[in-house]
C-alpha cells in the first residue's frame, strides 16, 4: 500500500491536496493537531461534497490517540481515568523501576506526551486502524514531535494507505515533548527526511514546491535570505520595503490594511497585529509588515537570517510567507512608543 510524505511550501495547496484524495466510497481518517485545522478541513470537505460524508472522519491527534487507540485497547486493563496534560517527571532510575509512574500520574491519568510511546509497538493498533479505515491522511505533519513522531513512523508498516503532508520549515509547535526524545528532529531537514524514509515513507519533494499565495518576489527573498527553497506559481512582482525612519514607521503602524507581525507580545500593541508563529494557517492577509526585535534585526542587518536558531527561523518563514502582496520590514524600536504597559 502507498505510504507517502509530501514536503510542501507555504501557500502551495496542502489542504487542497488532501481534499483531492477524498471520495464517497473509501473510508478515510484525517488527523491534524490544531482545532483551527480541523475546522478548516471540515469547511473544505463540506465545500466539496455539500456535507461531511459518513465515510470521512476528521479527528484531532490526541482525540484519536486516546479515544481510538489507548482507551479501547488498554483502558480497562490499565484502569486509565483520562489524560494528564501536565509535564511528567523527568526520566529517572526510580521511574525505570516503576513503569506505571512513567506513564501515569498519581490519579491514574496518562501523560499526554507518553501515550504514543505506550502503544508504539502494538500490532493491535495497526489492525484496529486497518479494520475501520482504508486511508489515513495526516495534515501539518511537521507538528509531530517527541514520541508522537516515532509513533507516526511506526504506522508506515500497516496496511492502509498513508499520506503525510507538511512543511518542514513551518515547524513552530510540537504535539508534545519529552526530554531528549527527538528534541533536535527539526534542526536538520535531511536527517528528518531520512528518518521518515527509513521507516517506509516515500518522499515527494516536487508536487507542492510552488506557492499560490506568495509572489516570485517574496519567494526569491525567502529563498535567498532564509535559505528555504520555495517557488511561486505567480508571474507578477511585488515589493520588499525596509522602513528606516520614525515617520514611515508611524504611518505604517496606523495603516489598518497592513498586518503587523511581531516576534512576541503583539497584543501589547494597539494595531492590526499577531505574532510570527501564531500567524501560521492565516491566508487572508495582503501586505504584511514583519516587526524585527533586536536579535532578529541584527541578523537582518548582517544578512545572516538563515543562521537564526531553527525555531525562530521557522516562525520568521511563516510570517514572511503570509504575504500575498508587499512585504515590509521595520525595527521594533520604531513601534516602542505605541506599546501598552498592561
Amino acid at each position: 500500500m502507498d505510504k507517502r510524505v509530501v514536503l510542501a511550501v507555504a501557500g502551495s495547496g496542502k489542504t487542497r491536496l488532501l481534499i483531492d484524495q477524498l471520495n464517497e466510497h473509501d473510508r478515510f481518517l484525517i488527523l491534524t493537531y490544531t482545532n483551527n485545522n480541523q475546522e478548516n478541513l471540515k469547511a473544505r470537505i463540506f465545500e466539496k461534497f455539500s456535507c461531511i460524508p459518513q465515510n470521512i472522519k476528521i479527528s484531532g491527534y490526541f482525540q484519536f490517540l486516546y479515544g481510538f487507540c489507548v482507551k479501547p485497547l488498554l483502558g480497562d486493563e490499565l484502569d486509565i481515568k483520562g489524560i494528564c496534560w501536565k509535564v511528567p517527571p523527568a526520566y529517572t532510575l526510580k521511574l525505570k523501576r516503576d513503569k506505571r509512574a512513567f506513564y501515569f500520574d498519581d490519579y491514574d491519568f496518562i501523560y499526554h506526551n507518553r501515550m504514543a510511546k505506550l502503544i508504539e509497538g502494538m500490532s493491535e493498533i495497526k489492525e484496529r486502524i486497518a479494520k475501520y479505515y482504508d486511508h489515513l491522511l495526516i495534515d501539518e505533519a511537521q507538528d509531530f514531535g517527541g514520541h508522537d513522531f516515532n509513533f507516526l513512523c511506526s504506522l508506515a508498516k500497516m496496511d492502509p494507505d498513508i499520506l503525510l503532508v507538511g512543511d518542514f520549515y513551518q515547524h513552530t509547535f510540537d504535539t508534545s515533548k519529552d526530554g531528549a526524545t527527538n528534541s533536535t528532529l527539526y534542526n536538520d531537514y535531511d536527517k528528518y527526511l531520512a528518518k521518515l524514509e527509513k521507516s517506509g515513507f516515500k518522499a515527494d519533494k516536487t508536487t507542492l514546491v510552488k506557492s499560490h499565495r506568495c509572489s516570485p518576489t517574496v519567494c526569491t527573498y525567502v529563498h535567498k535570505n532564509l535559505e528555504i527553497h520555495i517557488e511561486s506559481h505567480r508571474q507578477d512582482e511585488t515589493e520588499i520595503i525596509v522602513c528606516d525612519s520614525q515617520e514611515d514607521a508611524d504611518r505604517l503602524f496606523k495603516d489598518q490594511s497592513i498586518v503587523k507581525l511581531f516576534y512576541q507580545n503583539s497584543s501589547k500593541y494597539p494595531c492590526y497585529s499577531d505574532n510570527w508563529g501564531n500567524s501560521k494557517g492565516q491566508d487572508h492577509y495582503n501586505d504584511v509588515c514583519i516587526v524585527l526585535n533586536p536579535s532578529s534585526l541584527k541578523n537582518f542587518q548582517e544578512g545572516t537570517m538563515a543562521e537564526l536558531n531553527p525555531q525562530t527561523k521557522g516562525k520568521l518563514y511563516v510570517a514572511c510567507t503570509r504575504a500575498r502582496g508587499d512585504l515590509y520590514f521595520v525595527p521594533e524600536k520604531y513601534f516602542k512608543k505605541f506599546k501598552m504597559n498592561a
